[in-house]
């Protein structure tokens, strides 16, 4: 089972960062009107408004390198816990963040995110 969850786990970190990357107005499709996210301490709720936000962030383009997934079973869903790097174009340092999404599964056999907090890591 723990084996199954991590797949699941990984495999949505890389859907979820390769969109993020690559075609960030596509990850409106990964979460639901009841979906949350926290991003920088500031709470978003809904499809609408966190896909505003996330089409709204200062820059085009980037690209996360990916240093850790740790994947639980919960409640029904499972919690991702994710840490690496952002590299920003034309900027010569990369910004460490951590981001924790909570997937529940649907009726349609995949999984969406209910909760999704991130976090620039200073220091």
């Amino acid at each position: 089972m723990e084996e199954q969850v991590d797949l699941v786990g990984n495999t949505f970190v890389d859907h979820y960062y390769h969109l993020f990357d690559n075609d960030r107005s596509s990850l409106a499709s990964l979460y639901q009107p009841s979906s949350m996210l926290t991003f920088e301490g500031q709470k978003i709720l809904g499809v609408d408004d966190i896909s505003a936000k996330l089409n709204q962030l200062p820059f085009d383009q980037c690209r996360h390198i990916i240093s850790t997934i740790d994947s639980q079973s919960s409640a029904g869903g499972i919690v991702v816990f994710v840490s690496g790097s952002l590299q920003l174009p034309e900027e010569e340092h990369h910004l460490r963040f951590s981001q924790m999404f909570h997937l529940i599964p649907t009726l349609q056999g995949s999984f969406f995110v209910q909760n999704d907090i991130f976090r620039l890591n200073y220091g």
